[in-house]
């Protein structure tokens, strides 16, 4: 069939892509549909052809998959957060479980693992304890808040976002009749003019935090919201955050406090943390205990380990090994991170860890340069963003000589490009466990265990082989 723009045609969904669009295949071309999932019977709008792959539009559906639900949040089809709310929960799983098979697979070429199920949620909604809502004008002049369309900056304005707390709702609805009263303007991303650009709430086990993101240095009557906040939604964290840059990054450098003490405290397990604005702390409690429960099991620190733990963030995972290793360095570029880090190891009298800001790639050599005792770590655990591992830092983990490698990631894809890069290191990827920490959306946490190929000869630094090696660190000789 020859296909061109703008025709309608009737198509048999057989397939998700990783961006969660439904595929269709017409005489072996692939069409890619937003908004469909397996199953469904619908005629679809041509809207662009490329030579072995096209895009449509969802115009009909004609008979409903069998695996289709009726979303809870109206704006689910407009809005770019929830791709999956169409979808049995179940088949999430599945295809999320799929997609991290498939692109270990497929991109590292390692086929020899244990794949462990996917960890879902009992209750896959109201998980969200970070949300940052852009704030905006829409075309009648009215203030408006919510999130943006996929892959635009076009605001869908929605009330009640039905991954994060019901209490979010009260709160944006104060802000922005504080904003409307006082005459506030949101910020105009064309123009650049205008104040509030976001706000981020936080919401903690003990408070919860509001930061107002603003193009400049202060916001008028602000000592007025946070009376109304605290005495209409019982807030006593608030603050801005100053970001007058033209880009599209929501945190700017400087904090200012209006209310409160620039952090909440939350808990994992036994353990508390203090997370002020600017701290990485992940999204979803329910399943972060269980993230770190997998993580910790993988990384099996017995007594008297040495641990490093790359990207660390608040130290959330660096003290979890801490409790039981006998030492644990830490590595985070985010300054404000690392303050935390070290605080929460005060406030729960942990002595035998050391956190160290900057790139892992950069800080670590010159640590194992200068501490012998780091130099040749039992564990490392690695926590990277989406973009994955520099590779300059996995060539330095190779050299020296984990047992084991934990490797936490965000993205299969580059998770799958690293441990191609770690295979050739001498590593060898033994299992793999998915947790859903985002339901509802395409993403999906990894974590995986990788093993130091004790067969491997690079073992440069300290002129003895593997086994050797091995044989003498296991007899605590050399750390």
């Amino acid at each position: 069939m020859d296909l061109r723009k703008n025709d309608i045609i009737t198509v048999r969904i057989e397939d998700l892509g990783s961006e969660g669009m439904g595929i269709a295949k017409v005489d072996g071309y692939a069409l890619f549909i937003k908004d469909s999932i397996p199953g469904d019977l619908c005629d679809v709008r041509i809207t662009k052809v490329n030579k072995n792959f096209g895009f449509a539009r969802l115009e009909r559906i004609i008979e409903a998959s069998e695996d289709r639900v009726e979303p809870k949040c109206k704006n689910a089809k407009r809005c770019g957060g929830c791709q999956l709310m169409a979808l049995k929960y179940k088949k999430q799983l599945e295809f999320k479980a799929n997609k991290v098979k498939n692109n270990i697979e497929r991109i590292s070429g390692v086929k020899d693992f244990i794949m462990e199920p996917i960890v879902g949620m009992e209750e896959p909604y109201r998980y969200r304890n970070k949300t940052q809502y852009p704030v905006g004008i829409d075309k009648e002049g009215s203030i408006i808040y919510g999130f943006y369309a996929g892959r635009t900056h076009d605001i869908i304005s929605t009330s009640d976002c039905r991954l994060a707390p019901e209490i979010n709702k009260e709160i944006m609805e104060e802000i922005v009749s504080f904003m409307e009263e006082y005459h506030i303007k949101p910020y105009n991303e064309t123009t650049y003019e205008g104040l509030v650009r976001h706000v981020l709430i936080r919401n903690a086990k003990e408070g919860i935090m509001v930061c107002l993101i603003i193009n400049g240095n202060k916001l008028p009557k602000s000592d007025i919201l946070v009376r109304r906040l605290k005495d209409t939604c019982d807030i006593d964290e608030v603050s801005l955050n100053v970001n007058k840059s033209k880009n599209n990054v929501i945190l700017g450098d400087d904090v200012i406090i209006l209310s409160g003490k620039g952090y909440v405290i939350d808990y994992i397990e036994d353990l508390k943390f203090k997370i002020s604005p600017k701290s990485f702390y992940q999204v979803n409690m329910v399943q972060t205990s269980k993230l770190y429960s997998i993580a910790r099991e993988y990384a099996d620190v017995n007594e008297g380990d040495v641990v490093w733990d790359m990207y660390c963030g608040i130290g959330t995972m660096s003290l979890f090994y801490a409790k039981k290793a006998g030492f644990v360095y830490g590595v985070e570029i985010v300054p404000e991170a690392i303050d935390d880090a070290r605080e929460n190891a005060k406030i729960n009298n942990i002595e035998n860890t050391k956190f160290y800001v900057g790139a892992a790639e950069d800080v670590v050599p010159a640590v194992i340069n200068s501490d012998s005792k780091g130099k040749c770590p039992d564990v490392v655990v690695v926590d990277p963003p989406r973009k994955g591992c520099d590779k300059t830092l996995l060539e330095t983990i190779a050299t020296m000589n984990p047992k084991r490698l934990v490797y936490v990631s965000c993205d299969s894809a580059t998770l799958a490009r690293d441990i191609k890069i770690l295979t050739e290191l001498g590593f060898t990827l033994k299992k793999v466990r998915p947790v859903d920490m985002f339901p509802h959306t395409v993403h999906v946490e990894t974590i995986a265990l990788i093993e130091r190929d004790r067969n491997a000869k690079d073992f440069v630094q300290i002129g003895i082989d593997a086994e050797e090696y091995y044989r003498i660190k296991d007899e605590e000789k050399i750390i």
